[in-house]
């Protein structure tokens, strides 16, 4: 399934968009948009897409997704069905972020955030809390005081506990590249692994690029990437499958082919291992979303505000 491309309106004079949307569900709006966001749901629970991470959620889920990468939120019932279900979303530039760090030592953080976030960045229960708690201010009617609140809550999200999401390359070509701030000679292993991901890849070729020895260059992966070079390798092949998975309808054995797996076999092994689901179970979570949301007949000409207009309950700041 494609994902949408969603134009967010920052309007004249600001710097964040800040939104609050209250809905009976959230319906499945599978979509990107070449700003950041972050996310806080509240009082839903149900599934939640972010490239090819496909997790339940519960209350008080927090999330910063990156630009350009396809996601989603889906539930048809409120914790409290007494109350609606709802999103506190603040979109904001990437550049932006990066100069205020730049100009203003205190918010140094940001920069920190953004490279934690490359994949998608899903927060411990407490940050969620406690970006509750600061509602009041970010839904305030004076601009000055929602942009305080949001630059405060994205720095203190810097070092707040959460995991990745997605895999490396998943759904985002455009940003698939290395980042820049791992030694060099890693990226250039990054960079010959996203270009040659689907070929079998020779440990010797990747220390060969790197002029590193394989105990040296495992060393260094382990110490700049957080896992071993196999790892990673499966993680990028893996990410590239469920892209292909959501978004046509090539077999299974075409995709593997293509994902860089030598047997069906071991794709469908290696599949299950990642993501608890096989491929076919995996590609049939979106195609079922998705048609749900069709017979209700929401598309992209009759969306909610949320891809649209989002006019109703917005504070921009």
């Amino acid at each position: 399934m494609k994902p949408a491309y969603e134009h967010v309106a920052f309007g004249e004079d600001c710097s964040v968009r800040v939104y609050h949307r209250r809905l009976a569900r959230i319906p499945f709006e599978w979509h990107h948009h070449p700003e950041y966001e972050l996310t806080l749901t509240m009082n839903s629970h149900g599934k939640r897409y972010i490239g090819d991470s496909v997790s339940d959620y519960q209350a008080e889920d927090l999330v910063l997704v990156p630009p350009d990468l396809p996601h989603t939120w889906a539930s048809n019932k409120s914790i409290d069905t007494a109350l609606p279900q709802v999103a506190i979303v603040i979109w904001f530039d990437g550049e932006w972020a990066r100069r205020m760090a730049d100009c203003c030592r205190e918010y140094e953080p940001l920069r920190k955030l953004l490279r934690r976030a490359a994949s998608g960045l899903a927060f411990a229960p407490p940050a969620g809390e406690s970006m509750r708690a600061k509602l009041d201010a970010l839904l305030s009617n004076v601009p000055r005081e929602r942009l305080s609140a949001a630059l405060d809550i994205l720095c203190t999200l810097a070092d707040a506990p959460g995991h990745p999401l997605a895999s490396p390359s998943a759904f985002n070509p455009t940003h698939a590249g290395p980042s820049g701030h791992e030694p060099e000679r890693i990226n250039r292993v990054l960079s010959m692994i996203d270009a040659r991901f689907a070929e079998p890849l020779r440990l010797a070729d990747l220390c060969e690029a790197a002029s590193l020895s394989e105990r040296t260059l495992a060393r260094y992966f382990v110490q700049h990437i957080g896992e071993s070079v196999g790892r990673y390798i499966t993680r990028v092949r893996i990410g590239h499958a469920c892209r292909m998975l959501g978004d046509t309808s090539l077999p299974i054995s075409v995709i593997a082919a293509r994902s860089g797996f030598a047997n069906v076999s071991n794709f469908n092994r290696q599949f299950k291992a990642w993501k608890q689901a096989t491929p076919a179970a995996y590609r049939r979570q979106f195609l079922d979303e998705g048609s749900t949301d069709e017979k209700s007949s929401i598309s992209l000409n009759e969306r909610p505000p949320s891809l649209q207009q989002r006019k109703k309950g917005e504070r921009r700041a």
